[in-house]
């Protein structure tokens, strides 16, 4: 029996609300069971040093918790004068996990960052800051296409994440906090809106696992993603 009671491979409920801040380019509220993160996409007519000239746009992401979107206060970053290792490492997934949807040339010389703020966290954050991050982007995107400043889209697919895991000697689907911490293998996986895989972490946090086991985490991490892609289609249409 899973803490929450859901099913093995039943998903957190999946809310996904658009349009919650009036300044941003694309802007959406995802809550994943208990995670809520508040997703902007800003556009920008410049681009890294690095790409400055060659035509191609560029996705980047910036990621963040909030205080007290855990149970005991945390540090802001900013007091501290440096981002720490586990935020720097998330928003580069982030980044790189939506650029693999992105038609760069199509995109055009310009950036599109997607700042990803974890208001409260019951695990899994970097899944939905990725998965409500695209929904952000793809918002954004749209008013590119409306005034006429891109000619094709450039979003290929969608592309959203999702955390699987071995808890209690099982394969589950959507780790919460209470599982995550208690998993014997977690992962978490960056599907492409084809299929194709973007990403997969996965580690053994106190117990090792088999092929089939990993096996049996794709295809909850099939599932899971083809249920959020629905998710981010009822949003964005």
């Amino acid at each position: 029996m899973r803490p929450s009671g859901r099913d093995l491979s039943e998903m957190r409920a999946v809310s996904i609300e658009t349009g919650v801040t009036m300044h941003a380019e694309g802007s959406c509220l995802i809550r994943m069971g208990n995670t809520h993160v508040l997703c902007t996409a800003t556009i920008e007519d410049r681009v890294p040093p690095f790409i400055k000239g060659s035509g191609l746009g560029w996705v980047t992401a910036e990621y963040g918790m909030l205080p007290r979107a855990t149970n005991t206060r945390m540090r802001r970053e900013a007091t501290a004068g440096k981002q720490g290792g586990r935020t720097v490492e998330i928003q580069r997934l982030i980044g790189r996990s939506l650029r693999a949807g992105v038609d760069r040339v199509a995109l055009g010389e310009r950036q599109i960052t997607v700042d990803c703020d974890v208001i409260q966290a019951d695990g899994g954050t970097r899944c939905a800051s990725i998965t409500g991050g695209w929904v952000a982007l793809r918002l954004a995107v749209n008013k590119l296409m409306k005034a006429g400043d891109v000619i094709s889209d450039p979003l290929v697919d969608p592309v959203a994440a999702v955390s699987c895991g071995v808890y209690a000697g099982q394969a589950v689907l959507d780790l919460d906090y209470p599982e995550d911490s208690e998993a014997g293998v977690d992962g978490n996986f960056i599907i492409h809106g084809d299929g194709r895989l973007i990403e997969v972490q996965m580690s053994a946090e106190g117990a090792t696992f088999s092929r089939d086991q990993m096996n049996q985490l794709m295809d909850l991490a099939e599932k899971g993603t083809a249920e959020l892609m629905a998710a981010q289609k009822a949003a964005t249409t």
